[in-house]
């Protein structure tokens, strides 16, 4: 699970638990400039993930850490699909983060307001 939260002019993901070693990442610090929004995302497990390097894949168990395809790089912590935010960046080393969160309308929410400030 990751815990989002908005310090100054970031967005900060942080994981908790084992899920810092299945997604090989504690913490992600994205600024608010490029962000392009994010939903609640629950059939997003469904969609194909490309090659995983690195990171940790059990289908139907968890998705986590890099994934590569089509030239773009998304980083996944899901466990759960039903709590799973995807934010979509620009200018970022990643494109998308896909993470799972303990309530996602409330984490939507925080990253809507946060930039549109």
């Amino acid at each position: 699970m990751a815990v989002i939260s908005v310090r100054g002019q970031d967005l900060v993901v942080e994981m908790e638990g084992m899920d810092r070693l299945w997604a090989l990442k504690s913490k992600l610090t994205i600024p608010l400039a490029h962000i392009r929004g994010a939903t609640a995302d629950p059939g997003i497990l469904g969609e194909p993930k490309g090659v995983r390097a690195p990171g940790t894949h059990v289908p139907g168990v968890i998705t986590a850490g890099t994934f590569h395809q089509d030239g773009e790089k998304v980083f996944w912590a899901v466990r759960d699909a039903k709590k799973a935010v995807v934010v979509e960046l620009a200018d970022e080393r990643f494109t998308r983060l896909v993470v799972e969160v303990d309530d996602p309308r409330a984490a939507v929410a925080l990253v809507e307001q946060a930039t549109s400030r």
